[in-house]
């Protein structure tokens, strides 16, 4: 027959192990002989979890090939990337969803006593593309006090392009009559 030998395998060899898990596998990547502690610092390996040095990702089983690690730069810059993607990201979404709202006119017609407030009457315009609502700040302009004699109202719903007049009790101002000015925002 042929000069070549022929592998075979005993009917009663035992097959190779199976490979374990990598948490099972993390004590046969602890630096330095089994049973020794280290003094070097050391992190896990992303992949398995193993003991690593600090300097390196990947244990020896995971990183075979001993091909060059990620840098802390690359790690950290691509974290920077990915949040400033994510602002970029939610500044398109707050413009797409807000976008051609206002800007807004707004003139305080009367403000007067009502209890321990004021009620306010306040015509706004929206001179945007799209219906919305502004916030509005009603301060004293003469006091020249810190912090303002100041406080917020939140219009109803303005049509694009249009205007309306709208009534607000308000506390937060006294109940004196005074000039006041009032400012119109989204």
């Amino acid at each position: 027959m042929g000069t070549g030998t022929r592998a075979s395998t005993p009917a009663d060899a035992v097959p190779a192990p199976a490979r374990r898990p990598c948490e099972d596998r993390a004590r046969d990547h602890a630096p330095g002989p089994p049973g020794t502690m280290t003094s070097e610092p050391t992190h896990a390996c992303i992949r398995c979890g193993a003991p690593v040095p600090l300097a390196d990702a990947l244990c020896g089983s995971c990183n075979p090939a001993r091909l060059e690690q990620p840098a802390a730069s690359q790690a950290h810059g691509t974290v920077f990337l990915g949040i400033g993607l994510a602002v970029v990201a939610m500044a398109v979404a707050l413009t797409v969803l807000v976008g051609g709202v206002g800007p807004f006119r707004a003139t305080l017609r009367n403000a007067v006593p009502d209890g321990d407030g004021l009620l306010l009457t306040v015509a706004v315009e929206n001179a945007g593309s799209r219906a919305g609502r502004a916030s509005c700040r009603v301060w004293d302009p003469t006091y020249p006090g810190n912090p303002p004699v100041e406080t917020y109202v939140r219009t109803p719903e303005v049509p694009a392009g249009l205007g309306l007049v709208f009534e607000q009790r308000v506390t937060g101002l006294g109940a004196a009559e005074r000039s006041l000015a009032v400012d119109c925002s989204r």
